[in-house]
């Protein structure tokens, strides 16, 4: 079995992972917790195993990807609450593809929610919790020196890949992949996708009920939240 780096000091936590340097200058361990946010950190909860479910869900996905040629910062998963991951530096621009109406593109736009789009939808927010987040153009991301106009079009590429490939493989288990969140960073000048694919960062239907099977859960009071997630993990891993 391959060592791993010695872990050293944590560098960063974030709202649902902590981030620890080690003896390996180009690679990080992702510690995955069971704290819960909504609505930007407004709204906290705890949902149980949620860090363990997140690193092996995430795992698959990265695995998934990679496999058809999407570069990423998976290395391994080196226990059940804990990745090994390149070491990025994060493009604080947040994406999102949106293939049914749903969340905030629902609220922002008064649409009804549920309604499938014609071609998924690309859209881009200024990674700011003091800001929460907003809606941006690409132009932005340039203009303002966060991303260069060549990354842009790759991270745009990369997304609409990543969609493709996850829709089909959801769909094959009965699973509608309503939306989700990537974030992207550079490792030796390279975009890769980073962060993490799970029910925390995207939305999980299921086709036949469109019972929800992810954070919705949470945000919504919807109960029955850790069986969510621990149904979304059966489902892929089958």
């Amino acid at each position: 079995m391959e060592t791993a780096p010695q872990k050293l000091e944590m560098f960063y936590e974030g709202k649902a992972k902590k981030l620890y340097a080690t003896s390996d200058p180009d690679l990080v361990i992702c510690y995955f917790k069971d704290d819960a946010t909504a609505f930007n950190a407004k709204k906290r909860g705890t949902i149980e195993d949620k860090g363990v479910i997140n690193n092996r869900m995430s795992e698959l996905f990265f695995r998934l990807l990679e496999g058809q040629g999407v570069k990423t910062h998976f290395v391994r998963r080196l226990n059940e609450r804990e990745m090994l991951c390149k070491r990025l530096e994060i493009i604080p621009v947040e994406t999102v593809v949106r293939n049914i109406v749903a969340g905030s593109m629902a609220k922002r736009l008064g649409l009804e929610e549920g309604r499938e789009l014609p071609s998924p939808v690309v859209e881009y927010y200024y990674k700011s919790d003091p800001l929460d987040d907003p809606l941006i153009y690409p132009e932005h991301a340039i203009m303002f020196g966060w991303a260069s106009a060549g990354e842009i079009e790759a991270i745009r590429s990369l997304a609409l890949n990543v969609n493709d490939i996850l829709r089909r493989f959801l769909d094959e288990r009965g699973i509608i992949l309503v939306d989700f969140k990537l974030e992207f960073g550079r490792h030796h000048g390279e975009v890769l996708l980073g962060d993490e694919i799970c029910p925390d960062t995207c939305r999980f239907w299921d086709k036949a009920s469109r019972r929800k099977l992810d954070k919705d859960r949470f945000r919504r009071d919807l109960g029955d939240v850790e069986e969510a997630y621990q149904e979304m993990l059966r489902r892929v891993e089958s």
